[in-house]
Order: C-alpha cells, then sequence, then structure tokens
C-alpha cells in the first residue's frame, strides 16, 4: 500500500477532521524518527498514518482499538511489519507488552503528537512554530497538563536510543514541516 492509497483509506473511515491531523502528525512525527535512526521512512510513515484507522469504527473503545484496523490492513496485504506496529501502539487490546524497535516509536510518535499539540494550544498564537522543544518537555512533567496523554508511551522514545529532549526535538520539527496542512 502507498501513501495515496493510505490517505484514501483514512479518509474512508475517519471523518473528524482533528483525528485526520493526529494521522498526519503522527506520519510526520514516524518519518522524523525513521530518518534519525536510518529506517525504511516509507514504511514508519504509513504507520503513523494508519495506525488510528479504526478509531471511529470502535468508538475510541481502547478494549479493541487496533484489532479492527489490524484486521483491514492484513485483508488489504499490508506489510505486517507495519500491522504489528499498528496493532501493538495499544497494549491494552493487543494483550501484551511491546518489545519492537518498530512499536516504541509508534507508540511514542503517535503519543507526542498530542502533547506537542495541547502545548501549541496554550500559545496565544496557537502555531507550532511558537513552541519550544523546552516547553514541550516542561508540560510533559505536568502531569494535570493534557492528563490523558499517556507520558509513559512517549518515554519509550528511549528504548529505541533516543532521549527525550532529542526525541521532542525530532518529533516538534517534524510536525512544524506540516503545520499548514493540520492548521497549526
Amino acid at each position: 500500500m502507498n501513501r495515496s492509497q493510505s490517505i484514501e483509506l483514512i479518509h474512508k473511515y475517519i471523518n473528524s477532521q482533528n483525528m485526520l491531523n493526529h494521522c498526519y502528525a503522527s506520519e510526520a512525527v514516524m518519518c522524523g524518527i525513521a530518518n534519525h535512526l536510518n529506517r525504511d521512512e516509507e514504511k514508519w510513515g504509513l504507520a503513523g498514518l494508519l495506525h488510528d484507522l479504526d478509531v471511529e469504527i470502535v468508538n475510541a473503545d481502547s478494549s479493541i482499538h487496533g484489532k479492527e484496523t489490524a484486521r483491514i490492513l492484513t485483508e488489504l496485504n499490508v506489510d505486517p511489519e507495519i500491522v504489528d506496529a499498528i496493532r501493538m501502539h495499544n497494549e491494552t487490546s493487543a494483550g501484551e507488552k511491546r518489545s519492537k524497535e518498530f512499536q516504541y516509536a509508534l507508540a511514542a510518535g503517535e503519543t507526542i503528537t498530542g502533547l506537542i499539540v495541547a502545548t501549541a494550544l496554550v500559545y496565544p498564537d496557537k502555531k507550532l512554530a511558537s513552541v519550544k522543544p523546552k516547553s514541550v518537555i516542561k508540560r510533559m512533567k505536568e502531569k494535570k497538563f493534557a492528563a490523558s496523554i499517556r507520558r509513559e508511551n512517549i518515554l519509550e522514545c528511549e528504548l529505541i536510543g533516543i532521549p527525550l529532549p532529542e526525541f521532542v526535538e525530532i518529533s516538534l520539527k517534524a510536525m512544524c514541516g506540516i503545520s499548514d496542512q493540520i492548521g497549526l
């Protein structure tokens, strides 16, 4: 499956513009991580783009979120490594712990997008360009700020060899690159 087919697919299953923006941001971050680690940017980007394909189908029920996406993508003969990383981005539904670099990267990469967006939204101009990495790290330490964001997922960046400050920089830079597309 290529990127244009993936975009058609997310638009088939996802109606919320905020969720689509999250998918695009996750794609950008995953490409940034892949580039940093010298991994396949297209493959990692597709995992970011497609990871929440079933979120509206399952009403964001974390006990099953990811399973339907895995089923759909398997039927479409999507690379099994992409399907596995997507299935494992939600350990609750998967029923097992992440253990592979690609799995950790997707869990950390898609989760950091929410913290970065939440940080941008407290700035007067609500623009990613105004956000500094140290502000995101500061907000990460504030448990009540964007409280639903699983900071332990973000910290999985360290399991792929990227310290948190560097991970935030990579992620923020990637998201700034698509700021017009996601309205920030």
